[in-house]
C-alpha cells in the first residue's frame, strides 16, 4: 500500500457544508475510489487556514487525485465547486504533500 497526502482549499464559511456533502458521499463516488485501490481515505481541516488535508492509502500508482477524466469525478467537482477553490475545470486546486515521517 501507498500512502498519499495532498492539501486542498475551502472558502471561508463552507465548513459546515463541506462535511455535510462528504457525508452523503454518493455511492457510485465512494464505488469508485474504492475499485480505484483507494482506501483509508480521511480529510483533515485547518481552522486557522482553511486548508483541507487529505491522506490516503491507495493499490497501485495512484491516487483520487488522478481520476479527474471520469465523469462522475467530473460531476462531483463541480458540485464541491461552489465551496472549494478550483481550477478551470472545476478540479479541486490540490497540492501533493511528501511524506517526511511515518510510524507504524
Amino acid at each position: 500500500m501507498k500512502r498519499s497526502a495532498f492539501k486542498m482549499f475551502l472558502k471561508p464559511g463552507f465548513e459546515e457544508e463541506y462535511e455535510k456533502r462528504h457525508n452523503a458521499l454518493w455511492p457510485e463516488m465512494k464505488a469508485l475510489l474504492k475499485e480505484s485501490g483507494v482506501s483509508d481515505y480521511s480529510i483533515f481541516w485547518d481552522k486557522e487556514t482553511n486548508i483541507l488535508f487529505g491522506v490516503q492509502k491507495t493499490s497501485g500508482e495512484g491516487s483520487s487525485q488522478e481520476l479527474g477524466q471520469l465523469e462522475i469525478v467530473q460531476k462531483w467537482w463541480a458540485y464541491m465547486a461552489d465551496i472549494m477553490e478550483t481550477n478551470e475545470d472545476n478540479s479541486p486546486v490540490s497540492i501533493p504533500l511528501d511524506e517526511l515521517f511515518y510510524m507504524e
